[in-house]
């Protein structure tokens, strides 16, 4: 089963989990869950997306909306980025494995949709931003 899941930012997790989250549940199987965690799960192409990060959400609505970008834009930049990311985690001893703490299963040849490449492209700009890192091909 494949799964594309990744826990971004871990070393922020211990300060965004909470027990009494509540979870309310959208269109499209897509769940929020307050405190900045988005979940994105579809059974059917057995995956699922987690972002956990403070201040991610509110930094999201204010970005470019969904379908400014196309999806062929956002899948170029999210396999540069995945590719990048999962090279940093391999290897620790020249990047912050509290920064980079596993890797993200992404494959290129999956057709995933427009919200998961639109919620994965943005989390990465949110990365580079918030931890001033710099992934090859994204904005400063």
């Amino acid at each position: 089963m494949k799964y594309l899941l990744f826990f971004i930012a871990i070393s922020l997790a211990v300060y965004s989990c909470d027990s009494t989250k509540s979870t309310m549940k959208g269109d499209n199987d897509t769940s929020v869950v307050e405190n900045d965690t988005i979940r994105i799960a579809n059974d059917s192409l057995e995956y699922e997306i987690l972002i956990i990060e403070s201040g991610f959400n509110s930094w999201l609505v204010t970005q470019p909306p969904r379908q400014h970008y196309g999806l062929n834009y956002l899948e170029n930049k999210n396999q540069f980025f995945v590719s990048e990311y999962n090279s940093r985690v391999r290897n620790p001893q020249r990047f912050n494995s509290n920064l980079y703490p596993q890797e993200i299963n992404y494959d290129y040849n999956t057709d995933y949709g427009y919200e998961v490449n639109y919620l994965l492209y943005n989390y990465f700009v949110y990365f580079q931003q918030k931890y001033n890192q710099h992934l090859p091909g994204g904005r400063r």
